[in-house]
């Protein structure tokens, strides 16, 4: 597994290093195939933040933690991961179990969410500003567009904390 670690207003130690690469060793057993572990770690006032992403099988994890001290940190960051990752392995071998049951048993109810409403738009290319003038205008927590710089179609969406936020695809 390649760990990538970034840090932000302050300087990275051996033994932090050491102790981050050595906490997200444990997800070796659940997935043999993490490709990569971004780990960016920073301090703002008295806020220690460890966030990481996890990269397996095209599969994006990741999790966040502010404490006051960032080696707690980041054993909370790697305890959410863990329950994500356990909760996804769960997932994937009730929908196998699952499977094999339909076959024989009548189908049950539902239980996934169903598409209550549909709407189409004509998306004409726009610059990123337009696009937050647009949101905002019509009081979306998020708005779908094609970029006019790039011409790929992008997402703008409101962040808890106030800001703003843009999902490009990856060419």
């Amino acid at each position: 597994m390649n760990i990538i670690i970034n840090c932000k207003h302050m300087d990275l130690t051996k033994n932090l290093k050491d102790y981050s690469e050595e906490k997200l060793g444990r997800f070796g057993k659940y997935f043999g195939d993490i490709a990569e572990a971004n780990v960016t770690l920073s301090v703002e006032k008295y806020r220690h933040r460890a966030e990481v992403l996890l990269k397996v099988n095209g599969l994006l994890i990741q999790a966040e933690s502010i404490t006051g001290e960032m080696y707690s940190s980041i054993d909370e960051v790697v305890d959410k991961l863990e329950r994500q990752i356990k909760k996804y392995k769960d997932k994937i071998v009730s929908l196998r179990k699952n499977k094999n049951k339909s076959e024989a048993l009548p189908k049950a109810e539902k239980t996934t969410p169903l598409i209550i409403k549909k709407k189409a738009f004509d998306i004409k290319p726009m610059g990123v500003e337009e696009a937050a003038m647009q949101m905002d205008l019509l009081d979306k927590s998020f708005f779908v567009f094609t970029n006019a710089s790039s011409g790929d179609i992008n997402v703008l969406y409101k962040r808890k904390d106030g800001n703003l936020g843009l999902i490009e695809p990856i060419k």
